[in-house]
């Protein structure tokens, strides 16, 4: 360790003190720090809003917020509000969107609805005489509850079972209190953890109270209550149908049954080949992240679920699936996520809330169905790309602009590279190849 680099009270000071700390220790640049500084909401009341995001802020880091429009879902239009950073994401959503809205558009029900929370606890009883006290009291600790859930109810959520599971076959001496949930329009981490939480003290303390009159012979020790981010109950399903004819569009060399054909062979690879299937899958996540970030959701959370469900069988596979039957080219994307379209950041940041005006104000099962679409959007845009023309030539031509700002090129020099790549590799060092040539 060298220097004043350690820092006792770092997130009592101000934002202008951790930044003047960062700049001393560090020996940044003051152009870094005006950078930093410039990248701070110029209204100050919208600046504290993030500062209260997270701790210890000392600037905003911002990526682009897009929109995809002519997105059809079950007959409804949307335009899609997407926050990413990467290259043809929003462009591939789109002329995918464009595409099925005139097919038909995106055809989306929601499976089910339940998300899950878990009590872990440690007991040195027989498995047996667990059972039975659980069994005595599985009605007294859902009545304790009631204080917690009885919003939640209301609305049209709450508790939907409570289990006891029996892990000892796993881990010695482990079970659960395996505890399903509704949580009608919250993602309702709050709720379900609050709700675990109470649980949990409540179970340790029937349990005490029931060992010193000597009613059970074992112990019990509350390990941890936590909600699962895993929701295989939570899920929807979005697909896409056409005739084969309609996709001889997509590529000047292919019929509409050969590009098919590939398609679904594409698809198929994904569904036997881990190591493809994790870049389909991010394909997937591509579009939905994006409108997962724009909504105010976890992205963190829906992609674990997501890839967790990509593994269900024992082998990580393609989320979506593609078939041809009876002349039909049929696509389609069945995940779990959980998200909210009140509370949390969905109504406490600025663009998350504007993002759902733009949506038009949907329920959490409709978002959930906007986000498959997007994904699935993404995913055909994606892999008809791979089929024809190759990843690449769309990805490197948007990444185009990326190269040239990085090497501060003028507006006039980013037209006539622009002009020059257009049928040319695109690469970093070409780039800067060309635009040195236009210096001399």
């Amino acid at each position: 360790m060298s220097g004043n680099r350690y820092i006792k009270g770092f997130s009592k000071l101000s934002a202008a003190e951790k930044m003047e700390w960062l700049k001393s220790s560090f020996n940044i640049d003051n152009e870094y720090i005006q950078d930093l500084r410039s990248h701070l909401h110029t209204d100050s009341s919208f600046q504290k809003v993030y500062e209260e995001f997270s701790e210890n802020t000392i600037s905003n880091f911002f990526i682009p917020y897009g929109l995809a429009p002519n997105f059809l879902i079950n007959n409804k239009w949307y335009v899609v509000p997407m926050a990413i950073e990467e290259s043809s994401v929003v462009a591939a959503a789109s002329h995918a969107a464009k595409f099925w809205s005139a097919h038909n558009g995106f055809q989306a029900e929601i499976i089910n609805n339940i998300k899950v929370g878990q009590v872990h606890f440690h007991w040195s009883g027989s498995s047996e005489e667990l059972k039975h006290f659980f069994k005595e009291n599985k009605k007294l600790l859902l009545e304790n509850l009631e204080d917690v859930t009885s919003s939640m109810r209301k609305r049209g959520g709450g508790i939907i079972d409570l289990e006891l599971v029996d892990k000892t076959a796993e881990l010695a001496e482990y079970y659960q209190l395996h505890v399903k949930f509704r949580t009608a329009n919250a993602m309702g981490a709050n709720f379900i953890n609050t709700v675990l939480e109470k649980l949990g003290n409540t179970w340790k303390k029937l349990a005490d109270e029931s060992a010193a009159k000597n009613h059970i012979t074992g112990s019990l020790e509350i390990n941890m209550a936590i909600l699962s981010n895993y929701t295989p109950e939570n899920l929807v399903r979005v697909s896409v149908k056409t005739d084969i004819d309609s996709l001889e569009v997509f590529s000047e060399e292919l019929s509409g049954l050969k590009f098919a054909e590939k398609f679904v062979r594409a698809v198929n690879i994904a569904r036997n080949d881990t190591y493809r299937a994790v870049t389909h899958n991010k394909g997937i996540f591509n579009g939905m992240d994006g409108v997962v970030i724009a909504t105010g959701n976890d992205f963190r959370a829906v992609e674990a679920c997501g890839h967790a469900y990509a593994g269900k069988s024992g082998m990580y596979r393609s989320l979506s699936k593609a078939k041809i039957v009876n002349n039909h080219f049929y696509f389609e994307l069945e995940i779990p996520m959980a998200v909210g379209t009140v509370g949390g950041l969905t109504s406490g940041h600025p663009l998350a809330k504007i993002s759902m005006k733009i949506l038009q104000e949907p329920n959490a099962e409709e978002l959930m169905m906007i986000i498959a679409a997007a994904g699935l959007a993404n995913n055909f845009s994606a892999v008809r790309s791979l089929i024809t023309s190759g990843i690449q030539k769309g990805h490197m031509k948007m990444h185009l602009t990326n190269i040239l700002r990085q090497l501060g090129a003028s507006e006039a020099e980013k037209k006539k590279a622009i002009e020059c790549f257009k049928d040319k590799t695109i690469s970093y060092n070409a780039v800067k190849i060309f635009l040195n040539n236009q210096v001399t």
